[in-house]
């Protein structure tokens, strides 16, 4: 090759697209990007099976932080002796398995580290601690979000009289639908 040869450089990726088009592209992947939680959440409301689940008692105090409810489910603690909860370990993947219990409440009647098909409504959580005498599972549901300044009613009721409705698909997913007081609906977090 002479002196005089200059060498021929690669044209940049895409560069023989317009940037109209290179911006559309920019816009559809960042549309992609926020729909994929989107469409999840969107189907287990749709597709999940709604259940009732009662709220342990917290402090009136801690309740809110900012515009949302803490959520503490009256499941996320099982009794070490429920069928099942043997050699559960810290960071387990469990399925409890929930029956209608007092009031058309859900309780936990087992637990399990295996997902089952059977018709049996099961929600997934992870093992947070396992001590000799209980079991500490997280559910992802730890928060119910209120339009801003509405929490304080929620601070002043008694946490007996509000339970939390959850839709829980086949495989586990869950997530809260709506809030209830005394067996009525009080706030919808659910799209539909």
């Amino acid at each position: 090759m002479s002196t005089t040869e200059t060498l021929e450089k690669p044209a940049p990726p895409l560069s023989f697209l317009p940037p109209y088009v290179k911006w559309g592209l920019l816009a559809l992947i960042q549309l992609a990007l926020i729909s994929v939680p989107l469409i999840d959440r969107l189907q287990v409301q749709m597709s999940g099976q709604e259940v009732k689940l009662e709220l342990i008692p917290v402090d009136p105090r801690d309740l809110l932080r900012g515009d949302y409810v803490i959520i503490n489910l009256a499941i996320s603690r099982l009794a070490a002796d429920l069928p099942g909860a043997d050699g559960l370990e810290e960071g387990d993947t469990v399925y409890v398995t929930l029956e209608p219990g007092e009031n058309g409440l859900m309780a936990a009647t087992s637990v399990s580290k295996d997902e089952d098909t059977s018709d049996l409504v099961r929600i997934a959580g992870k093992v947070q601690s396992a001590t000799g005498e209980e079991i500490r599972v997280d559910y992802g549901i730890d928060a119910f979000f209120l339009p801003e300044g509405e929490g304080l009613v929620i601070e002043r009721l008694d946490r007996e009289r509000v339970q939390l409705v959850v839709a829980v698909t086949d495989d586990g997913r869950s997530l809260p639908l709506r809030l209830l007081v005394d067996g009525k609906p009080f706030k919808s977090d659910a799209a539909f």
